[in-house]
């Protein structure tokens, strides 16, 4: 696979020293030749120095033959402005630009591009690390504002098992598989929970509270 990287920051020369050493046919491209150092002597790609959104750099850089781009300078302007020159003159099939503000992320994911919106991944990522283990939000389920997420939690003190199908909720929520004695199995029908079993849920992102508040209630409703 032809892959143009626009950035050669750290994030961008891993990429591309990774998808080079699976075999890639990978180009950089960078304003600061100084960057592609941190490439090293081994790398065995291309380096193109110029701005990642001008024609005439991304042309030099294999553009019109590429099968995927990935914008990750620094600025979201950049990758998003070369993100989409990429996708919509040049027509490259997979292309996926990093940007910083999340609400800008939806925006453009809108045009087609896949975005990986890191602020939004930063936060969850503190979360996990502040908030009790027995629940916490592990990710999201596709690019841009990740509108579907996945929960972990643990079932609460209950007195009798429960069927694992009470914690589907159409629309909202999906239990997508449980842990138990060290193994993790997708659930079938008839599938019983136990106090201890951690959960793991596919949620649309606007009901995560009202899963977490139906999770609290089992005890409840099992005496």
């Amino acid at each position: 696979m032809h892959v143009i990287i626009a950035g050669c920051g750290r994030v961008g020369s891993q990429l591309a020293l990774t998808l080079d050493a699976d075999g890639h046919d990978v180009v950089v491209v960078d304003k600061n030749a100084a960057a592609f150092r941190r490439l090293g002597e081994d790398f065995g790609g291309s380096c193109v120095g110029g701005f990642v959104f001008d024609k005439a750099t991304l042309e030099r850089a294999g553009i019109k033959r590429a099968q995927a781009f990935v914008a990750v300078t620094s600025g979201d302007n950049s990758n998003i402005v070369s993100a989409r020159t990429a996708k919509e003159a040049y027509g490259v099939d997979h292309v996926v630009a990093r940007i910083y503000d999340p609400d800008r992320a939806v925006i453009y994911e809108r045009h087609g591009i896949t975005t990986i919106a890191s602020a939004r991944w930063t936060t969850e990522a503190i979360l996990r690390s502040l908030l009790p283990q027995n629940e916490c939000v592990l990710g999201g389920i596709g690019p841009g504002e990740d509108d579907v997420v996945l929960l972990s939690a643990e079932v609460p003190g209950i007195h009798q098992p429960i069927p694992a199908a009470k914690l589907n909720r159409p629309g909202e929520a999906v239990l997508a598989a449980f842990s138990r004695d060290g193994q993790t199995r997708v659930p079938g029908a008839g599938t019983l929970l136990q106090e201890g079993d951690r959960l793991h849920l596919a949620v649309q992102r606007d009901a995560v509270e009202t899963v977490r508040g139906a999770i609290a209630r089992l005890s409840d409703n099992t005496g």
